[in-house]
């Protein structure tokens, strides 16, 4: 059976995760080893990660799932502190809804590649029951009269870029205005109202952001995401 590493930021988070997944098999389900917090901190570790390798370690391989941002950085120095650990899948998949899934068919008795995969589809069954509300938020959208486009550009100065706090504030900052905003970020674009996109555009210092709107909410959205970029979104301190 394979083992299941679950990294994250919060320890609190990760054994509620854990303790729901295990209330879902009856009998033995596979290891699960947490990886969680940082010194005591909301955080994570690589080192952590790679002893929680090493004892999730299994000749069916070891399937990794991550919350956010660090998380990921953190998994994947990991692999590199323990050689030992065998096959080891890093998984893009949601922690609560692919970790889950992932115990209830490695309970199973499935192999790495099938458990990551039904990891991997863990939304399928939510985006399906909540698609015809998105569509009709879409036409909704599309009918309405949206202002002219607005757009501007501004650099990163905090020492670490748009990692999770930034995009928290960037999301808090447009979602309650009626615009449709968009950051780019080389050839990467997300939306600025969902701070899991922003993340993902693995925007460092130094890197030049491009912010865009439409709507009666475009101006004022634009300027609000290009105040905070170049406030350094309050870091400038640990610069």
């Amino acid at each position: 059976m394979i083992g299941i590493v679950v990294v994250s930021h919060s320890p609190a988070l990760a054994r509620a995760a854990v303790d729901l997944a295990q209330q879902m098999v009856t009998g033995a389900g596979p290891v699960i080893e947490v990886a969680a917090g940082a010194d005591g901190r909301l955080g994570t570790d690589a080192t952590d990660v790679a002893r929680a390798l090493e004892r999730a370690a299994s000749p069916d391989g070891v399937l990794v799932l991550m919350d956010l941002g660090s998380a990921v950085l953190s998994a994947e120095l990991a692999l590199e502190l323990a050689p030992g650990a065998g096959e080891v899948r890093l998984c893009p998949a949601p922690l609560v809804e692919g970790l889950v899934a992932a115990v209830v068919r490695a309970a199973g008795g499935a192999g790495l590649d099938v458990v990551a995969r039904e990891a991997e589809a863990a939304l399928l069954p939510k985006t399906t029951a909540l698609a015809s509300h998105a569509r009709a938020a879409a036409s909704e959208k599309a009918a309405a009269d949206p202002a002219d486009g607005v757009s501007a550009k501004a650099s990163l100065v905090n020492k670490d870029g748009l990692h999770a706090r930034p995009a928290a504030q960037i999301a808090e900052a447009v979602g309650a205005l009626v615009a449709e905003v968009t950051v780019g970020c080389e050839d990467r674009s997300a939306d600025a109202a969902s701070s899991l996109e922003l993340m993902a555009l693995r925007a460092g210092r130094g890197m030049e952001l491009r912010v865009s709107a439409t709507g009666p909410d475009a101006e004022p959205a634009v300027r609000a995401v290009v105040d905070l970029v170049q406030a350094g979104f309050g870091e400038l301190h640990a610069s």
